[in-house]
């Protein structure tokens, strides 16, 4: 059985100061502290949050 695809997801700017939608996302995202990153699945929904907050994160496929 195949695995699903991943993507590694960092924190790079702060989340202070931001829209709270924004906010929500990266928490949504699993992220909590900047420099943090985290695995999550490549799906549509995580890739919308990516995209909405894309200026705060660096991501790449894992």
């Amino acid at each position: 059985m195949a695995t699903a695809k991943k993507l590694k997801v960092t924190l790079v700017r702060s989340k202070f100061g931001r829209v709270p939608g924004h906010i929500q996302c990266v928490h949504g995202l699993g992220l909590r502290r900047m420099h943090q990153t985290v695995e999550v699945e490549d799906s549509a929904a995580v890739r919308g949050m990516i995209n909405k907050v894309s200026y705060l994160l660096k991501w790449e496929e894992a």
